[in-house]
């Protein structure tokens, strides 16, 4: 079904662009639209995973303030602050195509083509605001207040969607995989705005030691390590059964994939409970 509406050429503006690059465009020949729009989804998917894994080794240079201060020097150099803008492209498609994917496993939505368009339509958007957030660099908002609001906004989706998904058939991990990524639909776009509405929020050591120390954004940042870690590692190994075979190294995969987030979820979790 799917793949008929994409095929409509009236029906797709937000498709025209991708069209113009040539692998996309192959793929999209070879093997149609639904299998290039979910592995996009599976590319910003690890690309996110591999930013969290750099952004919580960053963060625990914390510890150490005056390395952490040169660091975020370094990374306050233009090269840095564009590939910061281009995250959001990954985060907000991910984002968004994983609420859209919500919609039609849990909820029926079959209207795909106009649940594509708002997708694309509202990353464009996210994007450019994005954008608009770093030239300007000055914005100041309530942190408690700003947090709060978001969060209770997840919270709602999380249980609209926990009381959907625990009437269908399915493993308890693909269940909590889904409840995870509608905690994160709203909580990592909201998360990367807020690091850009004034420059010193993410960038200076005491700034960010000091709104980690709240007792509610510890909360906050324990349950994202908890949701991003859980809802990463069952995606990398999600994928990887579709092309490794062998059951023994399909094994040793998995157990890479849950160490290696385990350390990095072990040094999330003391650093936010010892600032």
């Amino acid at each position: 079904m799917l793949s008929q509406i994409l095929r409509k050429p009236s029906k797709r503006p937000f498709l025209s662009a991708l069209e113009r690059i040539p692998l996309v465009s192959f793929y999209a020949k070879t093997r149609g639209w639904p299998f290039v729009i979910a592995w996009m989804h599976r590319v910003a998917g690890v690309l996110l995973t591999l930013y969290v894994l750099v952004h919580i080794y960053t963060l625990s240079y914390l510890a150490t303030p005056a390395v952490y201060d040169s660091k975020m020097q370094v990374f306050g150099r233009f090269f840095f602050t564009l590939l910061e803008w281009l995250l959001a492209v990954p985060v907000i498609f991910h984002a968004l195509n994983g609420g859209r994917l919500i919609l039609f496993e849990i909820f029926g939505s079959r209207n795909d083509r106009s649940l594509l368009g708002w997708v694309f339509g509202l990353s464009a958007v996210y994007v450019l605001l994005q954008a608009l957030l770093i030239i300007m660099g000055n914005q100041s908002v309530s942190i408690i207040l700003f947090w709060l609001t978001i969060v209770i906004i997840s919270s709602c989706l999380v249980v609209s969607v926990t009381s959907k998904i625990w009437k269908i058939e399915g493993a308890i991990s693909w269940k909590l995989q889904r409840i995870s990524g509608a905690y994160l639909i709203i909580m990592i776009p909201a998360h990367l705005l807020f690091m850009h509405l004034q420059p010193g929020v993410g960038h200076e050591a005491y700034v960010v030691i000091t709104r980690m120390q709240n007792i509610f954004i510890k909360f906050v940042d324990l349950t994202l390590v908890f949701a991003v870690l859980f809802h990463a590692g069952f995606g990398l190994i999600s994928i990887s059964k579709d092309y490794i075979t062998s059951g023994i190294l399909q094994s040793g995969f998995s157990f890479l994939v849950i160490f290696v987030l385990a350390v990095f979820g072990w040094i999330g979790i003391r650093l936010t409970l010892t600032l």
